[in-house]
């Protein structure tokens, strides 16, 4: 069960979170959202939010090598990670916990990349 949200919620892997936060709001519009420096930030343009995650991210960790910029995904907000896990789903990587919360990486059935996320409570 996804958690409601206002936004539609895209993780980038980025190699400069400030170059990205500079691009982003400079060029195409999106107003920072947050930014707890230096590993991650978030920018918003209408419902889109744009997860901007550097290297020393929870979220970049979460991904395995070798898949470079085609690790972005959709990030989906789930109240109980656990469950999901024990519905003999295919993941591609371990639980990953952060400041934010805990994250797994998954795919579907077609291969695409989905990050599941449970905010901290």
């Amino acid at each position: 069960m996804t958690t409601p949200n206002q936004f539609a919620n895209v993780r980038y892997l980025v190699d400069d979170v400030q170059a990205a936060i500079d691009f982003y709001t400079t060029h195409l519009g999106f107003t920072l959202h947050s930014h707890p420096a230096p590993a991650f930030a978030d920018v918003t343009r209408g419902p889109l939010r744009l997860l901007l995650s550097g290297p020393a991210s929870s979220g970049a960790r979460a991904t395995p090598s070798g898949l470079g910029a085609g690790g972005n995904r959709i990030h989906l907000a789930v109240d109980d990670l656990d469950r999901l896990r024990g519905a003999g789903l295919t993941f591609l990587s371990d639980v990953v916990s952060g400041p934010g919360g805990r994250q797994i990486l998954l795919t579907d059935p077609a291969g695409n990349l989905i990050e599941l996320f449970e905010p901290a409570r």
